[in-house]
């Protein structure tokens, strides 16, 4: 019978069950399908506001955020940022908030 304070016993160690990696092929290694967060033009937010939008969200340097915005001018749209569809998901909302349109597409390349 142990005494109140009393060391118990040291147990034998077990090892771990061995354990082997399989080779995955080629084909199983697929990367997460890519999606976009794509910006449009609109008549109502000034140029300047829309450089400052993807600057203060994205992080953007100033020449970045002018680059796309003048993109998002002349050419209607600019795809702002690519990534997992949770995440592209999330800038749009964000976008949302700022008063820009912006939508969510899948990468098709």
């Amino acid at each position: 019978m142990p005494l109140l304070g009393s060391i118990a016993p040291a147990r034998a160690a077990v090892a771990p069950p061995e354990t082997r990696e399989q080779p995955v092929a080629a084909a199983d290694v697929r990367p997460a399908p890519a999606w976009r967060t794509v910006v449009w033009d609109d008549p109502v937010n000034l140029m300047s506001y829309v450089t400052y939008v993807f600057r203060t969200h994205f992080g953007f340097s100033r020449e970045k955020a002018e680059e796309l915005m003048l993109q998002v001018h002349h050419a209607g749209r600019a795809v702002v940022a690519e990534g997992g569809r949770e995440r592209m998901e999330a800038h749009v909302e964000a976008l949302h908030t700022y008063g820009l349109w912006a939508t969510l597409e899948k990468d098709t390349a």
